[in-house]
């Protein structure tokens, strides 16, 4: 048996599969297809692919489907992931670029995503744990509070506030303004907790205690904060493919609540060279999600992947189109991120 022909048997019954929700026969391949051979050949190559364990044939006298691993193989196959059409991209860039900060950027990409591949989007919240700070504001909002403001390089903004002390300056909260902000500016998390400490040992003992408690308060939030997240939109997708699931979707629904089982999968997943992951049926390291497939891809700024982003579905889904969604939106949501 040829093996680009074999090859174009998977590729040919995971397409139509797809397609058509039918286990795919060889007669309909050879007139679909055109392969230019007769039926009996085709049969020959599906025998051969489902004793190696790539399609299966789900009743007798039926066609076959394709296997985790027919899937593992077309997707390996895939020569390259196809770009989404011009409409498509202006389409992303129109709703992304409409966004008015991280949180919205988020909930459009997430939106965006479960639209383009009609399922489940998942976003990874960019964490303070992989991010760097890039400002820090001091804003006394009356004689007796301060409003203290975190802006990451991602975008993300977090407020908090403290009291202030009697004596307090508008020259000393200006110097703390400029001293943290020389300390923290580009700096991750784990590479503060020194330098922050020695922020007040730069002022007037009478003011030491106040800097101290803004610096407690800056470190509390900080820790509070890092706790990964996902955000995620089109759960309703799954209703439409309830006959993809042997049983029921229940499982996976109750997959898709425990963030930590998703974030866990997402983290990971290794991208290939055209930067995009796909984890397949039972590769999903959940027995919930062993019927659905995850494509994800990374996002970030100044080229450093901060989160990811990704759909999930059941496995007989679209790849290649699947693929090329979740890359421009990853794309495209880096762009906004890095400008």
């Amino acid at each position: 048996m040829s093996e680009d022909r074999r090859l174009e048997v998977l590729r040919a019954i995971v397409e139509d599969y797809v397609q058509t929700r039918e286990p795919v026969g060889s007669r309909v391949l050879v007139e679909r297809h055109r392969m230019n051979v007769s039926p009996a050949t085709i049969r020959n190559d599906m025998a051969a692919l489902e004793e190696g364990g790539y399609i299966t044939q789900p009743h007798t006298s039926a066609g076959r489907v394709p296997t985790d691993k027919g899937y593992r193989l077309f997707v390996d196959r895939l020569s390259q992931v196809k770009p989404l059409s011009p409409a498509e991209q202006r389409a992303i860039r129109t709703f992304l670029d409409d966004a008015v900060d991280l949180d919205d950027v988020v909930d459009r990409s997430v939106r965006l995503l479960a639209q383009l591949t009609h399922q489940v989007a998942v976003v990874q919240y960019p964490s303070l744990r992989r991010t760097a700070l890039r400002h820090l504001e001091l804003v006394p909002i009356s004689t007796e509070k301060l409003l203290l403001v975190i802006i990451t390089d991602a975008g993300r903004v977090e407020q908090r506030t403290l009291d202030l002390p009697d004596g307090v300056s508008e020259h000393l909260i200006s110097e703390l303004r400029a001293r943290l902000n020389a300390t923290v500016a580009g700096r991750r998390l784990a590479d503060l907790s020194e330098p922050l400490e020695r922020v007040a040992e730069a002022f007037p003992v009478p003011h030491q205690d106040f800097v101290r408690r803004v610096v407690r308060v800056l470190e509390e939030t900080l820790q509070e904060t890092t706790e990964e997240r996902i955000v995620m939109a089109g759960t309703a997708n799954l209703a439409r493919s309830t006959t993809d699931f042997v049983n029921t979707i229940r499982p996976v629904l109750e997959a898709l609540e425990e963030q930590v089982v998703l974030l866990k999968l997402l983290t990971e997943m290794a991208e290939d060279s055209a930067g995009v992951a796909v984890s397949i049926g039972h590769e999903n390291r959940h027995e919930g999600l062993a019927e659905t497939s995850i494509v994800a891809a990374s996002y970030g700024a100044e080229g450093q992947p901060l989160a990811r982003i990704g759909s999930l579905g059941p496995t007989r889904m679209d790849y290649a189109s699947t693929m090329a969604s979740v890359r421009a939106v990853a794309r495209y949501l880096s762009r906004i991120l890095a400008g």
